[in-house]
């Protein structure tokens, strides 16, 4: 006969107890409320929620964790116009993803650095980001990833005075639009790049 008994409630309590450890994980917490405060606009107050929850991340060796903060950080960085600051955090998130292989999260953090790289003025810098960037749409078959890059690449090389190269990306672009019959979008490119070379 099959024993019906109720299984005894200190048995589940391991549990229980996993779980509550999980909402009860200062780090995680932390992290939570940066991201609110962030979304709230307030910079400073996400900047501290932040910076203790890469401690609590750190403390605990949660590479995911320290991963994110640090990517969070950067954000709060840039968002304050601190790109120095949020181009350390970015590379710090990003060599724990190059650890891990975690390419989307990789490409991520490359369009931020490429970005803050922009900002302060490293042209260079930002356009081997975006060549990097490049070679993983292409490697995973993304064309609408390797037209938006094309585009930043093509706004750096106008900001270097580099019009040539501009007017190449936009070719490629154009040529990219026209494998798959966006013949409106490819001439408009294509008109853009005739326009820098004028």
């Amino acid at each position: 006969m099959a024993d019906n008994k109720v299984q005894p409630l200190e048995e589940i309590r391991p549990i229980a107890e996993a779980e509550v450890a999980e909402t009860n994980d200062e780090a995680k917490k932390d992290y939570e409320r940066g991201k609110q405060l962030f979304s709230n606009g307030d910079y400073a107050e996400a900047a501290l929620a932040f910076h203790n929850a890469l401690v609590g991340y750190e403390e605990k060796s949660n590479q995911t964790g320290i991963a994110n903060a640090s990517n969070q950080l950067g954000h709060v960085c840039f968002a304050r116009e601190d790109y120095e600051s949020a181009l350390k955090h970015y590379q710090r998130a990003c060599g724990i993803c190059e650890k891990s292989n975690d390419r989307m999260s990789i490409l991520s953090v490359w369009y931020k650095m490429v970005e803050a790289n922009t900002k302060l003025g490293h042209y260079e810098e930002a356009i081997t980001l975006c060549l990097d960037c490049l070679d993983m749409h292409q490697d995973h078959r993304d064309p609408q990833g390797a037209v938006a890059i094309l585009e930043d690449m093509a706004e750096i090389y106008t900001s270097m005075g580099q019009t040539a190269k501009a007017a190449d990306a936009y070719r490629t672009i154009s040529s990219i639009h026209r494998n798959f019959r966006h013949d409106k979008m490819a001439k408009q490119y294509l008109e853009k790049a005739e326009n820098l070379e004028k």
